[in-house]
């Protein structure tokens, strides 16, 4: 990783490790909405007719994401930046595999992924660093297949900084962009756009969710 890269690496894998726990009891399942598990599982179906590839869960968390494509049928792991947070999913679901790995540099074979989920990870990676990390999708996507993100929206881009979380002292960035800016950065990288969907805030969410959904150029399933 180059120095530039481990600036905001750093800070947020050093974050994440502090308030593991409390954020994994917080967010067992990493999906609260119902929109966001159909979602999901329409990602699963388009992943299923492109074929039998693994798919990378960046980002994965406690892992509940990850458990419920594994449920969907799918050959699923989970790459997380916290080593903490890895060893907790590995804990909680001790049949499927998690790593440690950033999305900005994927130890991964060039086209070999069946797909990619990104929910909610990309958030922490700073505008200047977006490029690499989806030209990373971009190389390891096998032909035809598709990556999903998720983040936080609203009409303009914005930056917050955390200084604490959980009563732990954290240093972490959050990024919340428009579904145009990503699905732009997307098609910079050379992957096509599929689907936008934007879900107003539920509950306790204070910014409107963005899904995109794009696919790498190649052979696509034959729909009836």
């Amino acid at each position: 990783m180059t120095d530039a890269t481990e600036t905001f690496l750093h800070p947020t894998r050093t974050s994440y490790d502090t308030i593991a726990k409390e954020y994994a009891a917080r967010y067992p399942t990493g999906l609260t909405h119902p929109l966001d598990r159909t979602l999901i599982t329409a990602f699963a179906e388009l992943v299923t007719a492109n074929g039998p590839d693994p798919v990378a869960d960046l980002g994965s968390g406690p892992g509940g994401v990850t458990a419920l494509l594994h449920s969907l049928g799918i050959p699923v792991f989970g790459v997380d930046l916290s080593p903490a947070i890895v060893a907790l999913a590995r804990e909680t679901h001790p049949g499927l595999r998690f790593h440690v790995g950033s999305m900005t540099a994927l130890d991964l074979p060039d086209a070999t992924l069946g797909g990619i989920l990104a929910l909610y990870s990309t958030i922490h990676v700073p505008d200047d660093h977006l490029p690499a990390a989806f030209a990373e999708f971009r190389r390891t996507l096998r032909p035809g297949a598709h990556a999903l993100l998720a983040f936080q929206t609203a009409d303009e881009p914005g930056r917050l900084h955390l200084p604490e979380r959980f009563g732990h002292e954290i240093d972490l960035d959050y990024y919340w962009r428009t579904p145009e800016q990503v699905t732009a950065l997307l098609a910079g990288a050379g992957l096509e756009p599929v689907a936008t969907v934007r879900r107003e805030p539920s509950g306790e969410e204070r910014r409107a969710r963005a899904f995109v959904l794009v696919r790498k150029a190649g052979r696509a399933p034959a729909w009836p």
